[in-house]
Parts: C-alpha cells; sequence; structure tokens
C-alpha cells in the first residue's frame, strides 16, 4: 500500500478529491494518527517535563542555573539540526522507515538521560534525543497529509495539534508530579515504555513505504544550514542570561549563524540544484508564503509570551511548579474543545477565516491577561487561559492545514519540515524576546523595598506591561491571516511542475 494517498487516481472510489467520497476521518486514517500523536506527544511534552526539573539538575549535579540550561539548550539545538534533514531523509528512506529510527533514538536517548551520572552526561545524551525528536513531529505531519488528501487535511491538523497544544500545559505537571513523587530519572524513564510501544504501533499501522530511486543529498546544504540555525538559535537562546542581544556570547554565534543562512538561500534557489535540503521554491506558492509569514509571527508572539504564565503563577503568586502547571489546564482545555471544529470548518468554508476568529479570541485573552495585578481572581485568571485556549484550538493547526493543503507528492515532506523549521526558529526568538522584556522590566520597575507587597505589586506591573506588548504582537498576526484562503481546498498544486524540476 503506497503511503501516498495523495496521488490516488481521481476516479478510485473513496479516493481523496472523489466527488462523493466522505470527508469523515475513516478508521484506517484514524489508526494512523494515533501512532502520529503518540510519538509527537513524547517529543512536545519531553521539551516541558524537563523544564520544571532544572532546579533539581542544580540540586543533584552542584551546577549553575546557566550550566543546567544546557539539557534544554542542547535538546532544542539538536531538534532545530535535525529538521532541514528530515524531507530529504522521508523521500530517501521511507516515511514509516525513518519514522521507527526517530522513536528508537528519542527512547534509547531517554534511558540514557536516566542513567546519567554527570551534567555533561546528561547534555550529551539530550543531544541524541534531540535528533529523534526533532524528526518525530516533521514526519508525523507529512504520514497524516498523506494518509487523509487535502480536503482532509485540516481534520488530520486538528488531531496532530493536540500534542502541540497541550505539551506545554501538561509537560509541568507530569514533570512536577514525577520529580515529587518519584525521582528526576522519572521523567526521562516514562519514555521508555511509550517508546517501546509507539515501535510496536507504528510497525503494525503504518503503510508500507514505496520509495522511489533516491535524490541526490545537498551536501553543501547541510554544512550550510543545519550549523547556520545551530549557531542562530544559541546566539537567541542566551540573551536572557546575559540580558542584551550586544553581548559578545549573543553577537558572534547568531551573526555565523545568520551568515550560514543567508548563504544557504542561494544555494538553495540555483538551477543546478534540483533537490535543496530545505526546498525554499516552494514559495513560489503564494498559500505556503503567507502560511510561513503567518505562522512567524503567531510562534515569536503567543510561544514566546508562553513563558510568561508560569512565571506569574511562581513569581508573584508563590504557586510551586505543579501548582502553576494546573492553573495552566484551563487553556488546553478550551484548545480540546475547539480543535476538531476548527478542523472541520476549515476543511468545509477554507482555514482563512478559522484564523482571523482564533487570532481575535487570543488577543482578548491575551488583553485580559494584561490587566492582572498580585491579587487578581484566579477566576479571571483561568477564564482568560481559557478564552486563550479557544482562539489556540482555532489558529495554529488552521495555518499549517492551509499550506499543507496545497501541496502533493514529495513536496508534502518538504513543506512540513519548512513549517517546522519556521516555528522552531520564531519560537525561539520569541523566547528570548519575552525573556528581555521581563528582565529589563524587573530591573527597571521593580524598586527595592522593605514592603513584599509593594515589590509584589511592582512585579505584577511589569507582567502587565509585557502582556500588552503581546496582545499586540498577536493581533499584527490578523495582518497575514487576512490572506489565507477562505475557500475549501481545491485540487493540491503540483509544486515539482511549477518549479521546473
Amino acid at each position: 500500500m503506497s503511503t501516498d494517498l495523495s496521488t490516488t487516481p481521481p476516479g478510485t472510489p473513496g479516493a481523496p478529491g472523489t466527488p462523493g467520497a466522505s470527508d469523515k476521518l475513516d478508521r484506517e486514517v484514524l489508526v494512523v494518527a494515533g501512532v502520529v500523536v503518540l510519538g509527537a506527544i513524547m517529543s512536545i511534552l519531553d521539551i516541558t517535563v524537563v523544564s520544571v526539573a532544572l532546579e533539581t539538575f542544580q540540586r543533584e549535579f552542584d551546577a549553575t542555573t546557566a550550566q543546567v540550561a544546557w539539557t534544554m539548550t542542547a535538546y532544542t539545538l539538536a531538534l532545530a539540526s535535525v529538521i532541514p534533514l528530515t524531507g530529504w531523509a522521508s523521500d530517501r528512506f521511507g516515511t514509516k522507515r525513518l519514522y521507527l529510527i526517530a522513536i528508537v533514538l528519542f527512547a534509547a536517548g531517554s534511558a540514557l538521560c536516566a542513567a546519567a551520572t554527570s551534567l555533561e552526561m546528561l547534555v550529551a545524551f539530550r543531544v541524541l534525543q534531540g535528533l529523534g525528536g526533532g524528526m518525530l513531529v516533521p514526519l508525523g505531519m507529512t504520514i497524516l497529509t498523506r494518509a487523509a488528501g487535502p480536503e482532509r487535511i485540516g481534520r488530520v491538523m486538528a488531531v496532530m495539534g493536540i500534542p502541540m497544544l497541550l505539551g506545554p500545559i501538561f509537560g509541568p505537571i507530569i514533570g512536577g508530579a514525577l520529580i515529587e513523587n518519584a525521582s528526576w530519572h522519572w521523567i526521562f524513564l516514562i519514555n521508555v515504555p511509550i517508546g517501546a510501544a509507539a515501535i510496536v504501533y507504528a510497525a503494525k499501522v503504518l503503510p508500507k513505504d514505496s520509495v522511489e530511486p533516491s535524490e541526490t543529498f545537498d551536501w553543501l546544504g547541510m554544512v550550510l544550514l543545519s550549523p547556520g540555525l545551530a549557531a542562530f538559535l544559541y546566539g537567541v537562546s542566551t540573551i536572557p542570561e546575559t540580558g542584551t542581544v550586544l553581548d559578545a556570547e549573543v553577537l558572534l554565534p547568531a551573526i555565523i549563524g545568520l551568515l550560514l543562512i543567508v548563504a544557504f538561500v542561494p544555494w538553495a534557489l540555483a538551477r543546478s540544484n534540483k533537490h535543496p535540503l530545505v526546498d525554499l521554491r516552494l514559495f513560489t506558492n503564494g498559500t505556503m508564503t503567507v502560511a510561513v509569514i503567518a505562522m512567524s509571527l503567531f510562534a515569536i508572539a503567543f510561544f514566546g509570551a508562553s513563558l510568561l504564565f508560569p512565571l506569574y503563577f511562581q513569581q508573584v503568586r508563590d504557586e510551586g511548579a505543579l501548582s502553576a502547571g494546573l492553573l495552566l489546564a484551563p487553556q488546553g482545555v478550551g484548545a480540546m474543545l475547539v480543535m476538531p471544529v476548527a478542523g472541520v470548518l476549515s476543511d468545509r468554508i477554507g482555514p482563512g477565516k478559522i484564523v482571523l476568529a482564533g487570532i481575535a479570541v487570543i488577543t482578548i485573552g491575551m488583553g485580559m491577561f494584561a490587566t492582572l495585578d498580585a491579587t487578581t481572581s484566579y477566576t479571571f485568571l483561568m477564564g482568560a487561559l481559557f478564552v486563550m485556549g479557544l482562539g489556540m484550538g482555532a489558529t495554529m493547526m488552521p495555518i499549517m492545514s492551509a499550506a499543507l493543503q496545497t501541496l502533493r507528492g514529495h513536496t508534502v515532506a518538504r513543506g512540513s519540515t519548512l513549517l517546522n523549521i519556521v516555528q522552531q526558529v520564531a519560537a525561539s526568538i520569541g523566547t528570548a524576546i519575552f525573556s528581555v522584556l521581563l528582565t529589563n522590566g524587573v530591573k527597571n520597575d521593580v524598586r527595592p523595598s522593605k514592603d513584599p507587597v509593594q515589590v509584589l505589586d511592582d512585579l505584577a506591573g511589569v507582567f502587565s506591561s509585557t502582556f500588552w506588548v503581546a496582545a499586540v504582537m498577536v493581533a499584527v498576526v490578523l495582518v497575514p491571516a487576512f490572506f489565507l484562503p477562505r475557500k475549501p481546498p481545491a485540487e493540491p498544486v503540483d509544486q515539482t511542475a511549477l518549479m521546473g524540476h
């Protein structure tokens, strides 16, 4: 059975694009979606589960905050570096085979992390985890898109969005519970049985690979882009630590990374380069271009601001990591309620209208948070998080589906790779921006005082001001969202023909 169901002849009963074919997700697609969600949950949960263990790592390994932060940074850099390889590798080895390899790498890395006896070992094994985790999400998007066909992509992206949205919310809850009731080792050990189950599940239900003759590998592209992304993100991730963009530790790697990325662009577009590592010719597709711009602005604004929520609860309201995680749960509930409906509507009326509504709702929720102080009621705050969750469920995955609906064949893998790179880079930039805004706000506006109430009021004021910036940045996403398709997906564009390959 071919994995590329989007190229099934139109006359085939039930084939994508066949008039009268059911637009519901059939059992076969749902079974495939199950294994994809399982893999994505492992990868995305792991990022946020580890975030609550940093204080524990400091104690266990007698290390500084900056040193233990490498357990997060190493994973992110490895994840970003391997994403560009995923499109080529899925064409070369097949999506099923590569998906199984990615799960094995991730599970093995998790087991080794749990066995680490020093911080250096833990950081090294986090790199191995990141190499596996970086492939799981773009591969999962490719597998689901091909299985469902373009006219049902809104629905499958809604399924794929579940771990993407719930990971950052339930990660701290699970991490806090495991650390408090067992030990830090279990935040990694828990991935081993999940990984084993995912391997068996994937081997059984994913369609057999149908690999075409291999494309040549873009070695020069890999030498330019993967180290370029890693160096740039390293520089950006150092900004919160240094407190300024102008520090040499930020500027040197960021500039080197940018130069490598810039050098990749003409090489990727050169006529002599038939199979670039990341296919920038996809930007000849207007919908893809608009979706990438919308995704970039959204990821910077929303994922950057997301770090503020648990910090407010912990620093201003004196909540523990587990309590802060639980207080964020309404956001996940709101997203879960809307996401399936948004997926169906995105397929029926086009993603443009859905995304516009979602962004408007998130802006309202973020605006509610911008009015907080040190004593704002939890009912109000959790209501604002619920509102933002409703908007989130109608935003991120419809943006992705808008881009992927226009692709078919091998360009699906290349498109999902491009979207995941953009999201990863934009989220890192957003995190750095809001970390610096918050740090500088605390430095400038929180006055030393013997009165703890006054200090908390000042600190709450800094959070309020930063949330206003977030609300404005989210609202800006309305501009590109206005140009997203407002009609059901037509026959996908054959990008190969457009590009003259």
